[in-house]
């Protein structure tokens, strides 16, 4: 019999928003719109993320502006640097072992490219939209570990 986490966990794969573009691109600093875009997206969150949720943000300065929106306590990860592989990403973020909720605040395709790999089993260029986030939830039912949609949001539509 497999040996499944018994808790479940909701892994959230947050899109920086838009930034500027320009060199070096670790420095892409958030636009007008990107800072209206983060804003939203971190309102709508906030009022659905326990408070303990965990919050991993890519060095990139427009990934940590994004996730300051949320005004919570965040680790910056250079694990999910731009360019990352998909597992990386999964691995910073401890799917499915480490429970909870756990948000990642990257860069496509990283993010795309693990929300495939958790859903189809094999890595594909998703389209994550800046700013839009996917969050995903682990279960185990009747034996067999399970990922699940819960929600595919952008910033348009908060």
């Amino acid at each position: 019999m497999p040996n499944f986490p018994e808790t479940n966990m909701d892994l959230i794969l947050w899109r920086h928003a838009d930034a500027v573009d320009g060199v070096p691109d670790m420095e892409r600093a958030l636009t007008a719109k990107g800072l209206k875009q983060a804003a939203q997206m971190a309102a709508w969150l906030n009022a659905r993320l326990p408070k303990d949720a965990l919050i991993l943000v890519s060095p990139a300065k427009r990934a940590v502006q994004t996730a300051q929106a949320l005004e919570r306590p965040l680790q910056i990860v250079k694990k999910i640097t731009p360019g990352a592989d998909a597992m990386s990403v999964v691995l910073a973020a401890g799917w499915p072992d480490i429970g909870g909720t756990v948000v990642v605040v990257g860069h496509q395709p990283s993010l795309g490219q693990a929300a495939s790999l958790l859903m189809c089993g094999a890595e594909s260029d998703l389209g994550i939209k800046k700013g839009g986030l996917w969050w995903l939830t682990n279960r185990v039912r009747q034996e067999t570990q399970q990922t699940l949609v819960r929600v595919v949001m952008t910033p348009e539509l908060v």
